[in-house]
């Protein structure tokens, strides 16, 4: 199970600035990779795992922007569509070590 975390913060002021760095440095020290700019994945066991993550976002939300979160399978994430450019290097790492478990 994947949880895919979007985020459109305010970066106007200093004090926004202060805001978004303190919740980018949250959701990394909370393992998140970046998949793209404003766009978070972290892989969980289940749903009390994704619960867990919830509840410390939650907890860390800045008091302006747009956060959203998506729970999706691991086959549905896998089933997503690069139109243009790569996969990242953190998704390179799982696909090589899951071939290897796979053998």
């Amino acid at each position: 199970m994947r949880l895919i975390l979007m985020f459109d913060l305010p970066t106007n002021t200093s004090t926004d600035k202060k805001n978004y760095n303190t919740f980018k440095k949250h959701i990394v020290n909370l393992g998140f990779c970046m998949l793209q700019y404003s766009i978070y994945t972290r892989i969980v066991k289940n749903n009390d795992d994704a619960d867990k993550y919830i509840h410390r976002l939650k907890y860390n939300i800045p008091p302006k922007g747009s956060i959203r979160l998506l729970k999706i399978t691991e086959k549905q994430y896998s089933n997503m569509l690069i139109l243009q450019g790569n996969i990242t290097y953190s998704e390179q790492l799982l696909e090589n070590i899951n071939q290897i478990i796979d053998l």
